[in-house]
């Protein structure tokens, strides 16, 4: 997470990290000093310290979404700027191709959803985006998600927009919404998500074998894990004028979307004690553990297939150098 956001959870991840012994006074360097000096650090210098660790693959993804015109034009459209309730439980939801470089072939696709109150999250992989494996993964959904799913808003593509899809959501009870077609801001919480949850944890390899279809449903409920309870987000609560008669957004402070979840008052005290005790369960460390270990594994199986295809693919580029010559006329 970025310094802003460490700074105001380095207190809970330092007591976590303590209660499971992976920081112990006086022992590798940490002490009541080094602790005090933790909590006092500065967003600034955190992200100062920390860029190094930040530096990502160039690879990039496509676009894979098509459009669903079936049933489109019976299903609500909704803007940019729209309000949604005011409780948890209305998701924007997105699908990530995992193809780079090409979108030939089979390939993984990542569901991920996001709730526009809490910023809670939910993310599996599937093996294609076909409805059978759309609906399997929405049903993993609604069963992992810790309070009621009343609304979902997804965008044109064909693998949300059809018949099984829209009538899971009527049997359930589920608000269904769409974006307008090519308007990303329609959705522009999704869309960071998909950026630096999917993309950031999973890479921009290519993931097209049931051993790497596993080992991102592995990743997944580590990262959800660590962005539900341990990493706060802020939300925008309107407009302010800077001393030069600027616009700018401005946002609460910073929290987790379990403290969110929390302070709607949606929880029962049962649901309300259990979500916090597993909380207090985590233990951070092991958490960075196990993903980087994924991660290697992931990288170790896709790397070397997505580097020679997207060498294979750069192979057939023209030569920006040289140009490309017109054909010569025939002698007439």
């Amino acid at each position: 997470m970025s310094g802003k956001y460490l700074a105001v959870s380095m207190r809970l991840t330092l007591d976590l990290l303590e209660a499971h012994g992976e920081c112990v006074m006086d022992q590798s360097g940490y002490s009541t000093g080094v602790r005090q000096e933790l909590l006092c650090m500065s967003a600034a210098t955190i992200d100062r310290y920390l860029e190094p660790a930040r530096r990502k693959n160039t690879l990039r993804g496509f676009a894979a979404t098509t459009a669903g015109p079936l049933l489109r034009n019976s299903i609500t459209v909704r803007r940019a700027g729209d309000e949604v309730e005011g409780v948890p439980g209305f998701f924007e939801g997105d699908t990530v191709a995992h193809c780079v470089p090409v979108l030939k072939g089979e390939f993984a696709r990542t569901l991920n959803l996001t709730d526009m109150i809490t910023s809670w999250v939910h993310t599996r992989s599937m093996r294609n985006n076909a409805h059978i494996h759309i609906r399997a993964a929405l049903d993993d959904a609604i069963e992992a998600i810790p309070f009621k799913v009343t609304g979902l808003d997804f965008d044109n593509g064909s693998e949300f927009i059809n018949h099984d899809v829209i009538g899971w959501a009527r049997d359930l009870d589920i608000y269904f919404t769409r974006s307008r077609p090519y308007k990303k801001n329609d959705q522009a919480t999704i869309e960071s998500k998909n950026n630096h949850l999917v993309r950031r944890y999973g890479f921009y390899w290519r993931y097209d074998t049931k051993e790497t279809l596993v080992l991102l449903n592995e990743l997944w409920p580590l990262v959800n894990d660590r962005l539900n309870y341990l990493t706060p987000t802020k939300k925008p609560i309107g407009w302010s004028t800077t001393s030069d008669g600027r616009r700018t957004r401005v946002y609460d402070t910073p929290r987790t979307p379990l403290d969110r979840l929390i302070d709607s008052g949606i929880l029962t005290p049962q649901k309300e004690a259990e979500l916090i005790t597993y909380r207090d369960s985590l233990n951070p460390a092991a958490i960075a553990r196990d993903i980087d270990r994924i991660q290697q594994q992931l990288t170790l199986h896709a790397a070397e297939i997505t580097r020679t295809l997207e060498a294979a693919e750069l192979a057939k580029q023209p030569n920006a150098h040289t140009g490309i010559r017109p054909a010569k006329r025939p002698a007439s």
